[in-house]
């Protein structure tokens, strides 16, 4: 058997199964506000390509773009009740992007934290887990069901209990830097960093018990442009920029 060619391995994932982390945020497009539909299709392209790599995918995606539990809007509400009120604008984005996946012959499923039987079906990790050796898509919503926990925290969570080989976090950056580059012109990018580096320089990059989780399992943080055209699949193949977070 001949080696692959250098065009078929620059192509070729490094990773059988992975977790795409979206924020609520990039499916705003250009809007300040709610779900962009020109955005969410691209993005649902984008899952599709890497399908198209051979890839077992499934995602999380936030709800900052309708509610957010630590949101202004939520000022003077109780906590808990302002966080399930996030997780339920989870659900609204994670059925908008299975209308999108499914238009372009993706077969997707919606697994809900909260059970919500008339519109998704109630998570169960090995419901899950045979979903996605059919091949099918799955959008894990409502967080991790219990409030104080953020969509980081449930993917982390979710890419533990799916077996993946690593999380990919789509930023509206290419990678991390030690501040923000669009306020700090002289923020360092980091092409790779250690879990303790991210906690110990206290890098916005997940929360803290995210990257615990993830640490624990072994799972690295691939950090991308998620605005980026062919972002998901660079991230996937090395061919494109991010940040890769591990124990190296």
């Amino acid at each position: 058997m001949t080696d692959a060619s250098p065009a078929s391995a620059a192509t070729a994932s490094r990773y059988k199964r992975v977790l795409l982390k979206i924020s609520g945020e990039a499916l705003m497009g250009p809007g300040t506000y709610g779900i962009d539909n020109d955005t969410v299709d691209r993005i649902a392209g984008e899952v599709k390509d890497a399908k198209e790599l051979g890839v077992e995918i499934s995602l999380v995606i936030g709800g900052g773009n309708i509610f957010r539990g630590m949101s202004p809007a939520a000022q003077g509400m109780e906590r808990a009740s302002a966080d399930y009120m996030g997780m339920l604008a989870t659900v609204m984005n994670a059925l908008a992007m299975q209308n999108a996946l499914e238009k372009i012959g993706l077969y997707t499923r919606v697994l809900s934290a909260i059970e919500m039987t008339a519109i998704c079906e109630p998570y169960i990790r090995r419901r899950a887990l045979r979903h996605m050796e059919k091949n099918r898509v799955v959008i894990f919503a409502a967080g991790t069901g219990n409030p104080f926990f953020t969509t980081d925290t449930a993917a982390a969570l979710r890419s533990a209990e799916m077996g993946c080989d690593a999380l990919l976090k789509g930023t509206q950056v290419d990678g991390v830097y030690s501040a923000d580059p669009k306020k700090d012109p002289k923020a360092e990018r980091f092409d790779t960093l250690t879990y303790h580096e991210v906690l110990m320089r206290d890098l916005k990059v997940m929360d803290q018990a995210a990257i615990s989780l993830t640490r624990e399992s072994g799972i690295p943080i691939v950090v991308f442009p998620i605005g980026a055209a062919g972002g998901v699949v660079g991230a996937l193949t090395g061919s494109g920029p991010s940040t890769i977070i591990s124990d190296r």
